[in-house]
């Protein structure tokens, strides 16, 4: 974490989570940026995929998301057999939400045990033996009035830009009025800059810019109302010296996912969760184009919190030890430390890079 940092209610200080997928246990304090850093199969994604678990206990679909996913099994640690409950406690200054989870004899995950914290240390239960969260009861005391705030906003968000494929959602046909915010794999990406370009041209112009520093060629989107059905939209764009349309499917991979990316993160900062997760946000794109992704996550995190997944030594390079949470796999549980800049200052005073030290495993998440 950086000296400084500055965060709201609504951003996460600290989690602790026990028997969940590859975590048997751990906690981590997170600060405005966080990058988890580590091997295939450290455990990032399994961290970040907890968000998701909440976000559908939130949302009062526990059931079908754990159905979708494959059942308790899937999110036990080493499943049932070893691992009887999960839990999770997301702290949020000095209030939070947690709860245990726990596998039925009919395949389900049931709801041991639902809190609220308050001031760190004082909690109340809401519930337990439930199907579902009923965190909008509450607990009938004071501590109501800052921890359901919290859950009411939902303030966090889960972004999947990874499908780029001739199905994608980003590439179809879509509602011009679903443009409330911009989706978590992007679907609704052309609804949403089609409203950016109407009322927010600031935005809508810097994003613009910056695609145009990484894909030279291109020069604007088209958005328009499709002339053969007035309620939806295309995502269009011309190039460089051509006024001639072309389609999202005539975008390489690594151009539309970093289109993506800029939206998200170039968007107004009041359109934005106060906390973004991204997973592996480098795929397919560029060196160059990693360079000025770090830029926007680092210009992104100055109010925003952004906690993001990688494996890519160019983006390593571009943050400060302090930034760095190392994720390994060791002894069968995946475990999260955070780097030390002191420790590291002889290496970095010789003009080693952090993607140096990386690779040369100084200090681990290597396979």
């Amino acid at each position: 974490m950086r000296e400084g940092d500055c965060m709201n209610q609504f951003q996460l200080t600290r989690l602790k989570v026990l028997g969940f997928k590859s975590i048997q246990e751990t906690e981590i304090e997170f600060g405005m940026l966080n990058v988890l850093i580590g091997s295939n199969g450290s455990g990032k994604t399994n961290l970040i995929s907890l968000f998701s678990l909440l976000q559908a206990m939130i949302e009062g679909r526990l059931q079908s998301y754990v159905a979708k996913k494959g059942g308790p099994d899937t999110f036990l640690h080493w499943g049932r057999k070893r691992t009887e409950a999960l839990s999770a406690a997301f702290y949020f200054g000095n209030n939070g939400y947690g709860f245990s989870l726990e596998a039925t004899a009919d395949n389900r995950l049931m709801i041991g045990d639902e809190v609220f914290y308050w001031t760190k240390s004082d909690e109340r239960s809401i519930g337990c033996g439930n199907m579902e969260s009923v965190w909008r009861e509450g607990t009938h005391t004071g501590i109501d009035r800052y921890v359901k705030p919290i859950l009411e906003k939902q303030k966090w968000r889960v972004y999947h830009f990874h499908d780029t494929s001739d199905t994608a959602l980003v590439k179809q046909i879509h509602g011009i009025n679903d443009n409330i915010e911009l989706a978590t794999d992007a679907r609704n990406l052309a609804a949403f800059l089609y409203r950016l370009q109407k009322t927010e041209e600031k935005s809508y112009y810097r994003i613009v810019s910056v695609v145009q520093m990484a894909a030279p060629y291109f020069d604007d989107f088209i958005l328009r109302e499709n002339p053969l059905n007035p309620k939806s939209i295309d995502l269009e764009w011309r190039a460089k010296g051509s006024d001639l349309p072309f389609m999202a499917s005539q975008l390489s991979d690594g151009t539309l996912r970093f289109i993506c990316l800029a939206v998200l993160l170039l968007q107004p900062t009041y359109l934005q969760p106060e906390t973004i997760l991204i997973d592996e946000p480098e795929l397919g794109l560029h060196p160059y184009a990693i360079q000025l992704l770090a830029s926007l996550i680092k210009k992104a995190s100055r109010k925003k919190q952004i906690i993001v997944s990688t494996q890519s030594v160019e983006l390593l390079n571009e943050f400060q030890a302090n930034d760095i949470i190392v994720v390994e796999h060791k002894d069968a549980t995946s475990t999260f430390r955070r780097l030390n800049s002191e420790a590291l200052s002889f290496w970095i005073a010789e003009d080693y890079t952090l993607g140096d030290l990386w690779k040369r495993n100084i200090f681990g998440g290597r396979p």
